[in-house]
């Protein structure tokens, strides 16, 4: 293979990789809350990992005179955003049905427009609106309910999916907006956010009896840290090789094999009306990598 086919081809496979692995990333943390771990504790521990392993890393990157150049209040922001976008993302897929968790997660687009529009000053193309229609009537389609004849999250869950695309959205505009720290300062950001958000919420929970834990829960944790790690860094790699309308197709790939999974592992099932409406928010990321932005 040459070099040139072989530049193509990993950030590709990183991408590819990274979406497989994301869609299944929810199992082990059902794993440990059944090991009585609970979301946010497995949470902290794990993206903790994750935290060292990134300062070890990227030790060089944490200059004083990096970390304070530019608007710096960003990467504060950034972190929080995120924080609240993994921490709810956990919660929803182990409390939730995983599809529904994930296709409301990708509601993302539709808050990236909002978010753009207020924070970027960016203007709506023809496919923004498409976008923002596409988005809305998938979610109309699979939340309602016939009995009531009303369109709204039904669950736990489905409130978490829904609030960690909606900051993820806002985390993912905000790093748009941050022009002046690189890939590495980010990523610590990010990880350093969960770390405490999650932290904090588990404060208000019983805290668990972590003597009682078995080595292999511990294993298990310390597995999804490494992994945490080594995804965050493949799909920032990949993501800044592969152009952003290919990027968003080839990470709906994460659907396929949450879908799978959810079947093989949990035994769920979407309905055929979450099955439509679901189809219509996936249409909507794809729309979404043809926007203009000015």
């Amino acid at each position: 293979m040459s070099n040139q086919n072989q530049q193509n081809v990993f950030p590709v496979l990183a991408l590819l990789g990274g979406a497989a692995i994301w869609g299944l990333l929810w199992y082990p943390y059902r794993l440990l809350e059944q090991a009585e771990v609970s979301g946010p504790v497995a949470t902290t521990l794990t993206y903790a990992f994750a935290l060292l392993l990134g300062l070890a890393a990227f030790r060089k990157n944490l200059a004083k005179s990096r970390i304070l150049s530019g608007r710096p209040q960003l990467l504060l922001w950034i972190g929080l955003c995120a924080g609240w976008t993994n921490l709810a993302y956990v919660l929803g897929v182990i409390h939730g049905e995983i599809m529904r968790v994930m296709l409301l997660f990708y509601l993302a687009p539709l808050w990236t427009i909002v978010f753009s529009r207020l924070l970027l000053n960016e203007v709506l193309s023809l496919h923004g609106y498409l976008v923002m229609v596409f988005s809305l009537t998938g979610a109309i389609v699979m939340l309602w309910q016939p009995e009531t004849g009303f369109s709204m999250p039904s669950s736990y869950g489905d409130w978490m999916g829904l609030s960690a695309g909606f900051m993820f959205a806002l985390s993912n505009v905000l790093s748009r907006m941050d022009q002046v720290h690189n890939i590495q300062l980010k990523s610590l950001a990010v990880w350093t956010g969960v770390t405490l958000i999650a932290f904090g919420y588990s404060l208000f929970l019983q805290p668990p009896l972590l003597g009682s834990v078995p080595v292999g829960v511990y294993l298990l944790m310390f597995g999804v840290g490494l992994v945490v790690f080594g995804l965050s860094v493949a799909v920032q790699y990949g993501l800044a090789q592969v152009p952003a309308n290919r990027a968003i197709v080839i990470m709906l790939f994460e659907l396929v094999i949450a879908a799978l999974g959810a079947y093989f592992l949990a035994g769920e099932a979407m309905t055929t009306r979450e099955w439509i409406g679901g189809a219509m928010i996936i249409s909507a990321s794809l729309f979404s990598s043809r926007m203009n932005r000015a």
